[in-house]
């Protein structure tokens, strides 16, 4: 089955064509980030715009890579939640267009489940059930994937999502947006132990994670060093910060393992590509005997290849799309897909 999936949830428009949920045929995107970068972060109706701009050449490069027709595909899929409500709208317009112009099914798919299906894409053997550590600018999710579309949230973000704390706190230090991946380059050659940070915790809800304490302790050994006209060693700052983050997401997610009992971790998300973390989860799962799951760095961000991947299983389980779908700022990953 072939099906042309389309992403639009936030700055970056993307189509692409997978077959049976697992090969890429094509995979084409457009990226905003050095219009963005100009205003320190995403700008919705700057992003709305370009989507507008771009979404149909890029469906015709995602069939054109893939030597295929419209009348060639079997179905039309489209991120309709969550995102930037502008952003979205864009896609789901155009795929409700250009479905009921072509007579196709019409998939409407959840990000959040998109970025768990990258998995599928680069693990052909991985199948649920498992255990998912979803890590965004937007999310922070322990998710428990019964099967391909159920899922139960068991741990997630009181406050700040850990990609939204990377990039506020690197913006403080003087980073370009997007900053977390400049952090992560100083982070590497400084001393994580150079600065002690706070480590949150919930009392009712230990799997739950909390990070805007830790993006405030950032910000006041800044402020603090500047009111005493002293230097901050950066590097050293931005790997005690990213060592916190680690050990948080380390221990709650192991703790996850401890109480679902699953020990099939797979990691998913635009924060999935930091590479202290995804050491430090290697490291741990080795540690612990369980099999842990990474995208590739190309499937790590947002992308149309890992929409139309899950777009696969949804239609599977019997999910469609009606004329009246419409776009969702905000749904958890445990939502049934609406109609």
């Amino acid at each position: 089955m072939k099906i042309l999936a389309i992403e639009s949830s936030c700055d970056d428009t993307a189509a692409a064509i997978v077959e049976d949920g697992r090969v890429a045929l094509s995979s084409v995107a457009a990226s905003q980030i050095e219009e963005h970068r100009l205003y320190g972060g995403v700008v919705p109706e700057i992003a709305s715009r370009r989507h507008c701009e771009t979404i149909c050449q890029l469906v015709d490069e995602s069939l054109e890579r893939a030597s295929l027709t419209l009348k060639q595909i079997d179905a039309i899929a489209v991120t309709y939640a969550p995102g930037l409500i502008g952003a979205l709208l864009v896609g789901v317009n155009y795929a409700k267009g250009l479905a009921f112009a072509t007579q196709k099914p019409l998939i409407p798919v959840h990000h959040l489940r998109s970025h768990i299906a990258a998995n599928y894409l680069a693990h052909p053997q991985l199948s649920p059930p498992f255990l998912a550590l979803v890590i965004s600018g937007g999310h922070s999710h322990i998710v428990l994937a019964d099967d391909y579309t159920h899922f139960t949230v068991i741990g997630r973000t009181r406050d700040d999502a850990v990609g939204e704390a990377f990039d506020k706190a690197a913006r403080a230090m003087g980073f370009p947006y997007p900053g977390g991946r400049y952090l992560d380059q100083a982070a590497q050659q400084g001393n994580p132990s150079a600065f002690s940070l706070p480590h949150p915790q919930i009392a009712d809800a230990p799997l739950d994670f909390s990070f805007s304490g830790l993006k405030t302790a950032v910000l006041n050994q800044l402020h603090n060093a500047s009111q005493r006209e002293e230097a901050v060693n950066i590097d050293d700052l931005s790997a005690s910060f990213q060592k916190t983050v680690c050990d948080l997401i380390e221990e709650r997610l192991f703790a996850a393992t401890a109480y679902t009992g699953q020990n099939k971790i797979v990691v998913a998300g635009g924060v999935s590509a930091n590479s202290g973390i995804r050491k430090r989860l290697q490291d741990k799962a080795s540690q612990k005997g369980c099999s842990l799951y990474l995208p590739p760095l190309s499937l790590c961000g947002d992308n149309a290849a890992m929409v139309g991947s899950q777009a696969y299983y949804e239609y599977q389980a019997g999910v469609r799309a009606k004329a009246s779908l419409n776009a969702v700022a905000s749904l958890s990953i445990g939502d049934t897909v609406c109609e």
